[in-house]
C-alpha cells in the first residue's frame, strides 16, 4: 500500500520479471519533451477574423503561449488566400499581424513573429502568380494546398509557372489527399518536379484520421517531408500537438533533418 492505494500488480510484476531475465523496458526511440528541435512552426492560422482559424486576439495571444511553452521561439503564420472564401491580401494579413505582434509584446511572449499565407490553387491561382507579389516563408518557399476531393486538371502548369518565377513551392499536408493513397508514385514525381512537402503535425498524431497518418509514416520512412507544420486553427490541434510528441515518427522526421529550424 502506497499512501493507503494499492500498488498496480502490472508494474510490479513487470518488474520483477526484468529483474530476473535481466530485460528493461526502454523506449524504442529517445523521447520527445517539446519541439525545440523544431524552432520554427510554418504552418498556422494566428490573425483572428480573417479565415477560418483563431477568431479573437485573445484566442491568438493564448495559441502562441502554447506554442512558445512548446519550445518555439519562431512561427510563421500562414492565412488561407482563396478566391471565392478568404480573399485576403498582402495588406489584409500585414495588418493583422502587426496587431498579432503588439498583443504578444505586450503580454510579454518573447517569440518571433512573421506572416506569409496558404494559397488554394483555383482557377483564379495563376493571374496571381504572374501579377501579385506572394507571401512567402523565409522569403522563398511558396506555401499552397489543393482540394482534397479533385485533383486540379493543371497542377503541373502550375507548378511549372511558381519555378519559373522563382518560387519554391511547398506543398502542404500531401498526406491528406486521398486520391495519392493508392498512387503513392505521385509524391515521387512531384518531387521530380521540384515540390517540397509540409506535413501536418496532427496527422503523425493520428488527428485525421489513420489513413492520413499512414501515408505520413510512408513519406517519413522514404524521406519525403521537408517541413513539419502544426497547421493550428485552435486549442483542438495543440492537443494533437501534444499526443505527437508521444510518437516515434515524429522523432524520426525531426531526426532526419527538417528545414524548419534553418528560417
Amino acid at each position: 500500500m502506497v499512501q493507503g492505494k494499492p500498488v498496480a500488480l502490472y508494474p510490479l510484476m513487470s518488474f520483477l520479471k526484468n529483474l530476473f531475465t535481466g530485460k528493461t523496458d526502454k523506449p524504442e526511440f529517445p523521447a520527445m519533451t517539446d519541439y525545440s528541435g523544431v524552432r520554427c512552426d510554418i504552418h498556422s492560422h494566428l490573425i483572428p477574423g480573417i479565415d477560418d482559424g483563431v477568431k479573437t486576439i485573445e484566442e491568438s495571444v493564448e495559441m502562441i503561449r502554447h506554442f512558445y511553452d512548446f519550445g518555439f521561439r519562431k512561427l510563421v503564420t500562414t492565412p488561407h488566400v482563396m478566391s471565392d472564401h478568404y480573399k485576403n491580401t498582402s495588406g489584409i494579413i500585414s495588418e493583422g499581424l502587426d496587431r498579432v505582434r503588439h498583443a504578444v509584446a505586450h503580454e510579454g511572449i518573447d517569440i518571433e513573429l512573421e506572416a506569409a499565407a496558404e494559397y488554394y490553387i483555383d482557377e483564379f491561382f495563376r493571374e496571381k502568380i504572374k501579377n501579385e507579389k506572394l507571401l512567402m516563408i523565409g522569403g522563398k518557399y511558396l506555401l499552397f494546398e489543393i482540394s482534397y476531393m479533385n485533383l486540379p486538371d493543371n497542377l503541373s502548369e502550375v507548378i511549372f509557372e511558381m519555378n519559373l518565377k522563382g518560387y519554391k513551392p511547398l506543398l502542404a499536408h500531401p498526406e491528406r489527399y486521398p486520391f495519392w493513397y493508392s498512387k503513392f508514385e505521385e509524391y515521387h514525381k512531384l518531387k521530380e518536379q521540384g515540390v517540397l512537402f509540409q506535413v501536418n503535425t496532427g496527422s503523425i498524431a493520428g488527428y485525421y484520421g489513420l489513413p492520413a497518418k499512414k501515408i505520413a509514416e510512408r513519406m517519413i520512412d522514404e524521406n519525403l517531408i521537408d517541413f513539419i507544420g502544426s497547421d493550428l486553427h485552435g486549442i483542438r490541434h495543440v492537443q494533437a500537438m501534444q499526443h505527437a510528441l508521444s510518437d516515434k515518427y515524429l522523432w524520426k522526421l525531426v531526426s532526419q533533418g527538417v528545414k524548419n529550424s534553418s528560417l
